[in-house]
């Protein structure tokens, strides 16, 4: 059975015997990598890459050999908060102090805050951010939400540079981690520079990226189906005036900062899913030295060199009901 998608194809839908079978592949297909890096390729994080690649399994093991290199190269697990405190003294990004009304977690952005000019800086900040939301997740959430503000926005705010490489890292590293991406009030002269980021963005995350108005009825109605408006910033139509506290944001990094710590160092290598990401730092950090040798370097060469990936592009949508847990979405349909 297939889904049409505009733009992108069939978008399959699978049994859960015949996404296992998708899974078993992508693990035959990758080999001894398979063993060497087991919770990097435990089944949750496969079927991520999986459908990413809309079941396609030589696409989905290119792309997951690509991210076991990336992490045994990037060291995420490493950055701490000390390493991005200055990137964080705006409020430019940040893991809000709620989730929305389907549990996930909320990163907060605000482009127009931007406060530094070194592509390295800002993505390894977001990188951090992106880790620690994970580790965050709910045991039943693998999802979160992205809220932008375009508050004193303008076309200087973030290079293209910088969005490229945004793109590349989230998609390529982090797939399927996205449920929702709600860009709040863009100024008309955005459109001009969304022309530029479209081509960057890949199906999967396009069709994630929604739009909402302050001064749009029904697009506020939507935001309190999706959020606790007691709790929902007052700069996305929320009741909560307190805004970004550096300090308290420090805090609660630094104590995250520990709990990673302690899990690196507890030897868990059977995580639940929702820590998943700071199990595999520590089992990354021992692959690292126990296992990177030029022999394991020519099979994660040679399992890239063997696989295809795919660029495809899909028209974006608007917010709307469907992106609203089903009870929430029919309150808000009757207050219309």
């Amino acid at each position: 059975m297939s889904r049409k998608s505009r733009g992108f194809g069939a978008e399959k839908s699978l049994s859960p015997e015949e996404q296992q079978a998708k899974i078993n592949e992508v693990r035959k297909i990758i080999g001894p990598i398979a063993d060497k890096y087991r919770v990097l390729c435990s089944d949750e994080s496969i079927s991520r890459y999986l459908r990413a690649r809309n079941w396609h399994t030589k696409k989905a093991s290119k792309m997951l050999v690509e991210s076991v290199k990336w992490r045994l190269e990037y060291k995420p697990e490493k950055i701490v908060w000390e390493d991005v405190a200055r990137e964080a003294e705006t409020g430019k990004l940040y893991r809000a102090n709620f989730c929305d009304k389907l549990g996930r977690p909320v990163l907060i952005m605000r482009p127009g805050f931007q406060n530094s000019s070194s592509t390295e800086g800002q993505i390894k900040y977001l990188v951090y951010c992106m880790e620690n939301a994970i580790m965050n997740l709910n045991p039943d959430r693998e999802q979160m939400v992205w809220l932008i503000d375009f508050q004193g926005w303008t076309m200087g705010s973030v290079s293209v540079k910088v969005t490229r490489e945004t793109a590349n890292v989230l998609q390529n590293h982090y797939p399927e981690r996205l449920g929702l991406a709600i860009l709040y009030n863009p100024p008309k002269v955005f459109e001009s520079f969304w022309t530029v980021v479209k081509p960057f963005l890949e199906p999967k995350t396009y069709k994630k990226v929604r739009f909402a108005y302050s001064n749009d009825p029904q697009s506020q109605k939507i935001m309190e189906a999706l959020f606790d408006i007691n709790k929902l910033d007052s700069s996305f139509g929320g009741r909560n005036t307190v805004g970004f506290d550096y300090e308290a944001f420090g805090q609660l990094m630094r104590a995250d900062d520990k709990k990673k710590c302690d899990l690196m160092n507890s030897g868990c290598s059977v995580p639940t899913d929702h820590l998943l990401v700071a199990s595999q730092s520590s089992q990354s950090e021992s692959l690292t030295s126990d296992h990177c040798s030029d022999d394991s370097d020519n099979e994660l060469d040679e399992a890239t060199s063997t696989l295809e990936d795919v660029d495809e592009k899909v028209p974006g949508l608007k917010l709307g009901y469907d992106d609203v847990p089903k009870s929430e979405a029919a309150m808000a349909k009757q207050v219309q």
